[in-house]
C-alpha cells in the first residue's frame, strides 16, 4: 500500500510496500490495512504511524488535515503542517519546540495587530468627534 503526506509546500512522506497505518479523527484512533474500503476523513492534530516495508514504525506529527483511503492501495493525507520521523520520542520534542515557537510568533503577531487596530479605531474617533477648534475654523 502507499501512504502520500503532502503539505502545500512539500511531499512529506511518499512510501510504497506500506503494510499498515493508524491516524486520529474525531471518533478516535484507527488503522488501515491493504484491501481497506474507501475512506475519507477529517484528522485532528495527533502522530500518524505506518510499518514501513523494513517492517519498522515511522510517524509523522500532522496539525490536521484531510485523509482519504482509496482503492484499498493508497493513504493520502494533505495537512498544512507534518514533520516526519522514526523516533516518536526526538519527534515530540521537535514537535514541541516547533509549536511552541510558532504560538509565540503568533502571540506576538496577534499582540502588534491589536495595536494596529487600536491606533486605526483612534484615529477614526478623532475624525469622527467634533473637535472644538476644529469644528469653529470649519464652521465660520
Amino acid at each position: 500500500m502507499r501512504l502520500l503526506i503532502t503539505t502545500p509546500t512539500e511531499i512529506v512522506v511518499d512510501e510504497s510496500n506500506v503494510s499498515s497505518a493508524r491516524a486520529e479523527d474525531d471518533s478516535g484512533s484507527f488503522g488501515i490495512l491493504r484491501g481497506h474500503a474507501d475512506l475519507l476523513t477529517a484528522l485532528n492534530i495527533s502522530i500518524v504511524s505506518w510499518h514501513a516495508a523494513d517492517n519498522r514504525v515511522r510517524y509523522c506529527a500532522v496539525r490536521r488535515g484531510v485523509l482519504s483511503a482509496t482503492g484499498g492501495t493508497e493513504v493520502a493525507i494533505v495537512t498544512r503542517e507534518a514533520i516526519a520521523g522514526d523516533d516518536l520520542d526526538h519527534l515530540e520534542a521537535i514537535v514541541l519546540d516547533e509549536f511552541r515557537e510558532r504560538s509565540e510568533t503568533e502571540r506576538a503577531s496577534r499582540a502588534e495587530s491589536l495595536q494596529l487596530q487600536m491606533k486605526a479605531i483612534r484615529q477614526i474617533v478623532r475624525y469622527l468627534r467634533p473637535d472644538k477648534r476644529g469644528a469653529m475654523e470649519g464652521g465660520s
